[in-house]
């Protein structure tokens, strides 16, 4: 029986050091480095592989997320993961020169394509740009009024503590969304995004990115981000309330939103 209780307690510690990158299992402490090296090799090509994965329609999905902010003139807004600065952009000329928006990003390749792309659009002033990790973010408590992180959290290490990061340094009041892939729950449609995903999404990594293996890990890392409900019951273990997603094109993306009360 000790032998037995001994074992678990090992296989227990062994479980907690260790995590996925793709389908493979890695040491925790390896992850941030491995995901760094994808973003540093697809920054400048980014915004083109998004409109080539999605059709353009990573658009819509983003549009959708922002219609669904609450966002104001004058308030704070984190868009965490910001990247190239999608939502920032959009953020900043909502929430106006009273308003402050931060694109933070962990990958510095990013953020200096997101800088270079927000001040060829002319916004600058009340937009900063911050090298962060989302399992422990660089702000008070009680700072934002909004945080957004989009296809962002799957690549995350400990998503509990990300996700608890971003509760602490919500305002009460403010709001949390997560834009992500998610699961589909329509079988022709699985089948369909597991081939596109799996032959397609690498084969146009290597023709526009010269970077296959990065967009593989993308598919695979889809597959292991908790589905729709994991996800709500891990924001609501953080303290959000009134915690409920949206799916969109089937499931294949979700949006959820939480309340910091």
């Amino acid at each position: 029986m000790t032998e037995q209780v001994d074992q678990a307690a090992h296989d227990n510690a062994k479980h907690d050091e260790t995590t996925h990158f793709g389908y493979r299992t890695i040491a925790k402490a390896e992850k941030a480095d491995k995901v760094a090296e994808v973003f540093h090799s697809v920054a400048t090509k980014y915004d083109i592989m998004n409109d080539f994965m999605s059709f353009g329609i990573h658009r819509i999905w983003k549009r959708f997320a922002i219609d669904c902010s609450g966002i104001r003139p004058g308030q704070k807004v984190l868009d965490l993961a910001g990247g190239t600065g999608d939502l920032t952009a959009k953020f900043s000329r909502v929430v106006g020169e009273q308003g402050h928006v931060v694109l933070a990003d962990i990958n510095d390749s990013m953020l200096k394509v997101g800088r270079a792309k927000l001040r060829d659009l002319g916004i600058e002033g009340n937009v900063e740009y911050v090298q962060a990790n989302a399992e422990a973010l660089p702000f008070p408590d009680n700072h934002f009024d909004l945080i957004t992180i989009a296809f962002g959290l799957r690549n995350v290490t400990d998503k509990d503590k990300a996700i608890r990061s971003m509760f602490r340094v919500l305002k009460p009041g403010g709001r949390l969304l997560v834009l992500e892939f998610s699961k589909t729950d329509q079988p022709i449609l699985s089948k369909l995004y597991d081939f596109y995903s799996f032959n397609f999404l690498p084969a146009m990594g290597k023709l526009v990115a010269n970077d296959a293996d990065s967009y593989r890990y993308l598919a695979e890392s889809i597959r292991m981000h908790p589905d729709q409900e994991t996800l709500k019951g891990m924001m609501e273990d953080a303290g959000f309330e009134g915690v409920e997603y949206f799916n969109m094109t089937g499931g294949i993306v979700a949006l959820h939103r939480g309340y910091k009360f």
